[in-house]
Order: structure tokens, then C-alpha cells, then sequence
């Protein structure tokens, strides 16, 4: 891996897990629970300096970050939503990038962090209340197939743990 990867992806590229188990699936439920206070701690006493500093060269600032968090994950909480109400929907994916470049992701990130804690709490207590048949539900992926909510939950928890190590790598090079 290179230098450019280790800064990219902090803790690997997702890698689907070799199990859907119940136990596997409990420690991603987990990491959906846990992220809030862990974003939340991660950028605890950053300056607006820090959080308008980019978590590498060509990255996005930490700020644009936490408001992406709660953007990719409101979306994620919808099409979740949709899996279990709809016969394999085809959802729309959204520019990740054109996203963090509107206006809304130069505001305080109070607010997005307020959002990913309701967020979560719902969103996880739908997931805990699924059956193992629920998690094969799901939608297709126009860019990337379809995908069953086990795989959903996977890659959000893995999504979790990416972005909070972005900001938390950046401050443990920086010193802050």
C-alpha cells in the first residue's frame, strides 16, 4: 500500500465480510451505534482552522466530512427503508464529491453531528428489529449492483470507522 492508500484508506477498502452470522452483523450494529460519540469525540476541540484543514493532500477537511457522514448515511438510512418496503428498488446514487462542494458543508458541524445521532438511533433500531430474511432484502445499485442489507450494514460500518480514522489520523500527525 502506498502512502497516498494508507492516507485514503486509514484502515483498508472495504472488504465484504466472509460471514453474514448473526455475531458478525452484531459487531457492525456496533460500530453504527458507537459512531456518533466517536465522530463526535474525534473532532472534539478543533478550531475552525483544524476543521478547514483537509485530512490529506486533494481530501476533503474535516468539516466536509462530518457533513458528508450525515449526508451518505441519511441517504443509506432511505435506501435501507426502501429494501424493506419496496421488491428490490432501484435507487439513485448521489455525487459524493458535488455534494461536499455546496454551500452546506461550510456550516458549523453541530449540526450535522446533532443529525447523525438521531440518525443512527433510529436507523440502528430498525436494523436490530430485522430478521436474518430481512437482511437479504435490498436494492440495486446502478453503479454497483445490487446489494442486500447485510452488505449495506457492512459497508456503513466500515464507512464509520473510515471517516472517523481520517480525522483522527490527521490529528495524531498534526499533534493536535
Amino acid at each position: 500500500m502506498t502512502e497516498l492508500d494508507d492516507l485514503r484508506y486509514p484502515i483498508g477498502r472495504f472488504r465484504p465480510p466472509s460471514s453474514t452470522e448473526p455475531a458478525v452483523r452484531a459487531e457492525q450494529l456496533t460500530a453504527l451505534r458507537l459512531l456518533p460519540h466517536k465522530l463526535a469525540h474525534s473532532v472534539y476541540g478543533l478550531t475552525q482552522a483544524q476543521l478547514d484543514t483537509p485530512y490529506r493532500d486533494g481530501g476533503w477537511t474535516v468539516r466536509q466530512l462530518v457533513h458528508h457522514i450525515a449526508d451518505s448515511h441519511a441517504n443509506a438510512y432511505v435506501r435501507t427503508k426502501l429494501a424493506l418496503t419496496e421488491d428490490w428498488p432501484t435507487i439513485k446514487p448521489f455525487d459524493e464529491a458535488a455534494w461536499a462542494r455546496l454551500d452546506d458543508s461550510r456550516l458549523p458541524i453541530d449540526g450535522s453531528l446533532a443529525l447523525i445521532a438521531a440518525l443512527h438511533e433510529r436507523w440502528v433500531t430498525l436494523l436490530e428489529s430485522l430478521s436474518d430474511a430481512d437482511f437479504q432484502r435490498g436494492y440495486n445499485h446502478p453503479e454497483n449492483g445490487r446489494q442486500d442489507l447485510a452488505t449495506v450494514v457492512a459497508i456503513y460500518a466500515w464507512h464509520s470507522r473510515h471517516h472517523t480514522a481520517h480525522i483522527t489520523n490527521l490529528r495524531a500527525r498534526q499533534n493536535w
